[in-house]
């Protein structure tokens, strides 16, 4: 099954405006430019109430330094800096791994930086990282906080989100729906025969809004509400196996798992064959990622499916075309999604 792939209408982004400047921030703050360099830099030569006018304005307007102004200002850096949950799955490496090869053909280097799920380090390193004026950042998720709304757009860097969707974009956006996913694996298992569902899931935002998707489809369709487990996200092998332990103590007559991440399923294809539960005669499963594995365990895992890589190349061609002065015509594309079905769910 394949959801809408159709390219959005560009939406307005504010990206036609250069980065604020120290000028602008002089202005709002009623001082010169050099006071507001040394309110900056050498924070001590100035008085307080200065400092908190220049402090006001920075904020304000999203000002960052330029951390590589001076001889290299007039240089691009040919860094482009991606920004993903976690390093230690397999997920996100498609797409990483395709923005790198088709960046490198254009001339650029990618840096990856890990974010964690939790948002409370993301605002500090978006300002590092803005600082360093990279060529083009890509971002795992959109971007919720208002101070880092409004840090990239007041850096004139091109932005590409990814993995996610919304209406307000900040830049650029390639990313599925995950409501209509949980809704479609639903809908998906319930047309199989299932009728008593269960769902274990990670506690991102992401996988949150496909577990709300997926009840909400289950009520819609007049079924009980689904069984389910929240955890802590990344997933692993062992969140699975304990996570269908706990699944069946609250209800024993389970028929179907929808699973937020592949390593979860594969850890409940492993309890329920210690338990002698036949998959999928007695429990149908189903991941979220079909990372390398998904195929070849037995029995195979049915899972939903993420083009990565097209993800990956395209942020990779807009934001070197930004770099180059060419505009994106399409800068808003649903992605969509595809429902893999194998044994684990027949």
């Amino acid at each position: 099954m394949q959801a809408s792939d159709a390219a959005r209408t560009a939406l307005p982004s504010g990206r036609d405006r250069p980065a604020v400047t120290l000028r602008e921030v002089a202005e709002r703050a009623g001082v010169s430019m050099i006071t507001v360099s040394r309110a900056i830099n050498t924070p001590q030569q100035v008085s307080e109430r200065t400092r908190e006018r220049v402090q006001e304005a920075v904020s304000a307007l999203g000002y960052v330094p330029n951390l590589m102004a001076g001889g290299l200002r007039s240089a691009r850096s040919h860094v482009v800096t991606a920004l993903v949950p976690t390093l230690t799955g397999p997920l996100f490496g498609e797409m990483v791994q395709a923005l790198t090869d088709a960046l490198e053909l254009r001339g650029f280097q990618v840096m990856v930086g890990q974010v964690g799920y939790a948002r409370s380090r993301e605002d500090a390193l978006l300002r590092a990282i803005v600082g360093r004026r990279p060529d083009g950042i890509v971002l795992t998720g959109v971007m919720h906080s208002p101070e880092g709304r409004r840090l990239l757009r007041a850096s004139g860097i091109p932005v590409v989100e990814t993995w996610d969707f919304t209406d307000t974009p900040i830049d650029m956006l390639i990313g599925l729906r995950h409501e209509a996913l949980g809704a479609a694996v639903c809908e998906h298992l319930v047309a199989r025969g299932r009728q008593r569902l269960a769902l274990l899931s990670g506690g991102d935002e992401r996988a949150a809004r496909r577990a709300q998707g997926f009840a909400d489809a289950a009520a819609r369709l007049g079924l009980r509400p689904p069984t389910m487990r929240l955890g802590k996200s990344p997933t692993t092998h062992a969140d699975g196996r304990a996570g269908l332990a706990a699944l069946l103590a609250d209800a024993p007559d389970i028929d179907a798992v929808f699973c937020s991440s592949d390593m979860l399923a594969l850890g409940v294809l492993t309890e329920a064959r210690d338990r002698a539960i036949a998959v999928p005669r007695q429990l149908a499963v189903m991941g979220f990622g079909d990372i390398d594995f998904a195929e070849t365990v037995s029995p195979a895992l049915s899972t939903v499916r993420i083009d990565g890589a097209r993800m990956g190349q395209t942020a990779a061609q807009w934001i070197a075309d930004r770099a180059e002065g060419k505009a994106v015509a399409q800068p808003v594309v649903d992605i969509g999604f595809a429902i893999v079905e194998r044994s684990s769910c027949c």
